[in-house]
């Protein structure tokens, strides 16, 4: 999405002061009034001794549903935000009140092209849900074959996509405003921030997809008995409504209270969160319970993934760097723990080996070795996180979302089994992923590939030794460096020769007036040598402790 544009903020001037009347109203009245939009600010704070988190949580509930999904969206992303204000972003609530039917039938028949009665044998107006993107309705479709076939019908919300499109126009125009007014806001990097949060809620504005997703999720656990994804039916769906399949199942909490075992359901979501996360790099990156459906019997439940608009992706490489992280978490390689944490990050400045293998050591045995019930891996995770950032290591985004599916999967866990052993169960996991890993299998193909690059690179080296002995015998051989400070240095030599010329020409225009006999004339030739001369001086002065300091 592009930044703003001058027309654009112009139109939206009504949503922008709408948008500082609320910021003002929660406590951040005073950082606006130091940017180019303090003519804006009006009205006063009603805070009270409420904390920071609180009133970020506050300023998205008041600013409706395109922002109520960014904050759910900001509590993902530890890298970015204060771990206060991803603790009260958790606590939003993504239920708004329903779009009235004919609203939606609107929708559904602009963006299928057919009247609704024409596409789907029955349609309840009533939705199963409501949400800030969009909501929920249950159907039925004829199937080719002439079997009927209970669907959900999920309908994104009209005119969201252009709501969410002008905020975040208006909080790129905001960030830019912030940080260029205020200097130490750049530490956070509010436009970074902005531009990554417009990524995330763009990917969820297309069903399609979604249903890209379902559709791979479906093959990766292909044969697996114990997990389900919805199907598309893609002939009747579009960027703007999907139809699913209907999965008639309990939520987590409901299936327990009917004799569902909870140890059973976190053991099956954790061998699922693995292999996903571990095995296929393409994972769920917002399992919450009410993503989670339990179906089939008590003694063996079938665990039905919905709402597949959020995932994550790992490279095989971070794959392999996750995998060296959790297996030093499960044994308690607090060395080992460094080292992965370190390769999975990317140095932004020199990094202490020493000192950074100490803070991770002592974050570590602050959790580790302990049951379920006392463990918070959300805490684990958000600490070595903090604990790299210090260090100067930026950490990928794509990591971030697997601390935030095991962290929902074991918050899960503690309520429905306080007592399953969580870093038990993964051990197993994990050493067999280590074994595989390096399994002749495994390793075959990588050290073909490695030889293969080798071979190439064999045989391209003499024709390219020879070339280069060939421009050198020429003397076409050239060799470039580029050096910053370097052209720092011409550019106050090219400044001190133009003021010398300009001061020594002023100077001999001075002398031969006076000898011309105009004496005055010459005074003020030597007058302005006089202050050139002096203004250069000083602007050199000023500026060489500027560059110290």
């Amino acid at each position: 999405m592009a930044p703003p544009t001058f027309l654009s903020t112009v139109r939206d001037l009504d949503r922008l002061r709408q948008i500082i009347a609320v910021l003002v109203r929660h406590g951040f009245g005073e950082m606006l009034s130091r940017t180019a939009l303090g003519s804006l600010v009006v009205g006063k704070s009603e805070t009270g001794n409420r904390a920071l988190g609180e009133r970020v949580r506050l300023v998205v509930t008041d600013l409706g549903p395109s922002f109520v999904k960014l904050g759910q969206i900001m509590s993902t992303r530890p890298d970015l935000v204060p771990a206060e204000v991803i603790l009260e972003l958790k606590k939003l609530q993504d239920r708004v009140p329903p779009v009235p039917f004919p609203e939606i039938k609107t929708q559904i028949e602009t963006d299928l092209g057919a009247q609704i009665h024409e596409v789907f044998e029955a349609f309840d107006e009533t939705p199963l849900a409501s949400a800030s993107v969009g909501q929920v309705h249950r159907a039925r479709i004829r199937l080719e074959d002439g079997s009927p076939r209970d669907v959900v019908v999920k309908v994104q919300r009209p005119n969201i996509k252009q709501t969410i499109e002008r905020d975040m126009e208006l909080l790129f125009l905001l960030a830019g405003a912030v940080e260029r007014a205020i200097p130490e806001s750049r530490i956070y990097s509010p436009s970074k921030m902005v531009s990554e949060f417009d990524r995330s809620i763009s990917a969820e504005l297309d069903f399609g997809l979604e249903a890209d997703h379902a559709v791979r999720f479906a093959k990766n656990f292909e044969g697996l008995p114990h997990v389900r994804f919805p199907k598309i039916y893609r002939r009747m769906s579009s960027k703007r409504v999907l139809v699913l399949e209907f999965f008639d199942g309990l939520k987590v909490y409901d299936a327990v209270k009917r004799g569902f075992d909870g140890e059973d359901i976190t053991r099956t979501m954790l061998s699922i969160t693995i292999k996903s996360i571990f095995e296929d790099g393409f994972f769920h990156a917002d399992p919450h319970p009410g993503n989670i459906l339990i179906m089939g019997q008590a003694a063996a439940p079938v665990i039905g993934m919905i709402d597949l608009g959020l995932v994550g992706r790992l490279t095989p490489q971070l794959r392999d760097k996750t995998i060296d992280l959790m297996v030093a978490a499960v044994q308690e390689d607090y060395r080992g723990l460094a080292d992965a944490l370190y390769a999975i990050g990317t140095p932004t400045k020199k990094v202490d080996r020493n000192a950074f293998e100490a803070e991770v050591t002592q974050l570590a045995q602050k959790y580790l070795g302990k049951q379920l019930a006392e463990i918070e891996v959300s805490a684990l995770i958000r600490d070595l996180v903090n604990g790299a950032q210090k260090y100067g290591l930026e950490i990928p985004p794509d990591f971030l979302m697997v601390g935030k599916a095991i962290m929902t999967m074991e918050g899960v866990g503690k309520e429905i089994s306080p007592h399953f052993d969580l870093y038990e169960e993964m051990k197993p996991y994990f050493l067999k992923l280590l074994q595989q890993r390096y399994s002749p299998e495994k390793m075959l193909p990588e050290i073909l590939r490695s030889l293969s690059r080798i071979s190439g690179a064999a045989t391209d080296f003499p024709l390219q030794a020879q070339e280069i002995l060939e421009d050198l015998r020429q003397g076409r051989l050239e060799l470039r460096t580029k050096d910053s400070a370097q052209i720092a240095q011409y550019d106050l030599i090219g400044r001190r020769i133009y003021s010398g010329i300009v001061v020594g020409s002023l100077l001999a225009g001075s002398a031969f007036l006076v000898a011309a006999n105009a004496f005055w004339t010459g005074a003020l030739f030597f007058l302005m040598a006089l202050a050139w001369g002096g203004g250069h001086s000083l602007l050199a002065t000023w500026m060489g402790r500027k560059k110290k300091s």
